[in-house]
């Protein structure tokens, strides 16, 4: 273990010079449009709102499906008296929480791991147990918090094989980091598995947190105005697209409107900043387009509708269920596909969706989820599923079918935190 301390001593003695520098980085970060210039200060530990008064609960999700993951969850924390904290690292996950935390729940943006940023954090909130969500590990904050004898929960904890053939190249580090863990709660038990193999000492499988998470919600007077503007042509979806799957849904669109004349194209990149940049490329292959984020609408001569706005998903799956899921053609890991499938939308991936292999497995099992190499059996599978709407209803009702049926992480999770929850009680009552 002596090794871990020198690697955990030097990552504490570099994460202090960065401290020095770490506004001018933010500020350059703000630049990109990578954080909230008017909330910075959260970044450095200065908080921007009072604790809440009693026994506080603070969770974590580090982007977008993790924060949305963890919904439910604090829903039922409140439901036990508890008040609830939520911490989460981008700008993207920080505009849909703002719209969809539950009443009552403060929301912060998680500071920079430096050890008197940290401390000023903690300092501040004293939170009485910690839930960070699925693989987030940094080590100034699991020490100060293990410091401080606050229990320290890892939920929806899951680790790919990618990368626990890299943690296996440093064991004692790893194992010194989840020393520093009370209990992982882990979503498969090859996740389970794989953190006991790296030190994890008590380890629970408890399901994954995003089969609880609600369909993500819209707005009647939207979803009826484009229904009715859309009406009968057929549609699909691209959904949370990368660099280099935009060109491939072009094409795709391409080779289908030789078919089908009137056809909708919808691409929702999963970066919002990228809606000019494919609106051009639409124009490039002598399609007509539109961007909903300058007032465009898919009027009937429009054929690429580019959704480049924040926290309408629900309202394009609800619109087309067709969807295909984005970071899947190019290797990137996929995006997430509960939110579609729960909303019972037929799905669509390629073959990199080493982020969610259990979820995309599920569905494939249950022939919810179909698998595509690239642009031609993209073109073959929606062919066939636009002309032939009784295998596209089988899907869509097999998508449904089997999230529904994986839910009650959330239940799990409640009970296995249940003893912390006594304990924090019993603490705050006898120092009261």
């Amino acid at each position: 273990m002596i090794w871990a301390s020198l690697w955990i001593g030097l990552y504490r003695l570099l994460t202090r010079i960065f401290g020095l520098v770490a506004r001018p980085f933010l500020l350059w970060r703000c630049s990109r449009g990578k954080e909230n210039r008017s909330r910075l200060g959260e970044r450095l530990g200065f908080a921007s709102r009072k604790r809440p008064e009693g026994h506080l609960a603070w969770l974590h999700g580090a982007s977008v499906g993790e924060s949305l993951s963890l919904l439910p969850l604090i829903e039922r924390l409140q439901a036990a008296g508890i008040q609830v904290l939520l911490t989460t690292g981008t700008v993207t996950s920080a505009n849909l929480v703002a719209k969809r935390l539950p009443a009552g729940a403060v929301h912060q943006f998680l500071p920079l791991d430096v050890p008197r940023f940290v401390k000023r954090f903690l300092d501040h909130w004293r939170p009485d147990i910690v839930i960070f969500a699925e693989s987030e590990l940094w080590p100034n904050f699991i020490s100060a918090v293990h410091r401080r004898e606050v229990p320290l929960i890892l939920v929806n904890a899951r680790l790919s094989p990618r990368s626990f053939a890299r943690w296996q190249k440093v064991p004692a580090l790893i194992a010194r980091l989840l020393s520093g863990i009370d209990m992982v709660l882990a979503q498969t038990a090859d996740d389970a598995a794989r953190l006991m193999q790296l030190g994890a000492a008590r380890v629970l499988v408890t399901g994954n947190l995003k089969f609880d998470s609600p369909a993500p919600p819209v707005h009647a007077e939207d979803l009826a105005y484009l229904t009715g503007l859309i009406g009968t042509r057929p549609i699909w979806v691209a959904a949370s697209t990368h660099p280099g799957e935009d060109e491939i849904v072009l094409a795709v669109h391409q080779q289908l409107s030789l078919r089908f004349a009137n056809l909708l194209t919808v691409i929702v990149p999963r970066h919002p900043q990228r809606g000019a940049d494919i609106l051009k490329l639409a124009e490039d292959h002598k399609l007509r387009g539109a961007l909903r984020s300058t007032g465009g609408q898919p009027m009937r001569d429009i054929q690429i509708y580019v959704a480049d706005t924040m926290g309408e998903l629900g309202l394009f799956y609800r619109l087309a269920g067709l969807i295909f899921m984005g970071g899947s053609l190019v290797p990137r890991g996929g995006q997430n596909p509960i939110e579609p499938a729960k909303l019972g939308s037929a799905i669509l991936h390629g073959p990199y969706v080493h982020n969610f292999t259990e979820v995309y497995h599920i569905l494939g099992e249950s022939r919810g989820a179909v698998q595509v190499e690239d642009a031609a059996e993209l073109v073959t599978v929606l062919t066939a599923l636009f002309a032939d709407v009784g295998k596209f209803r089988t899907m869509a009702r097999a998508a449904f079918d089997a999230v529904e049926q994986r839910a009650g992480a959330t239940r799990n999770v409640m009970r296995a935190i249940e003893p912390y929850i006594v304990q924090m009680r019993f603490d705050r009552n006898r120092m009261d």
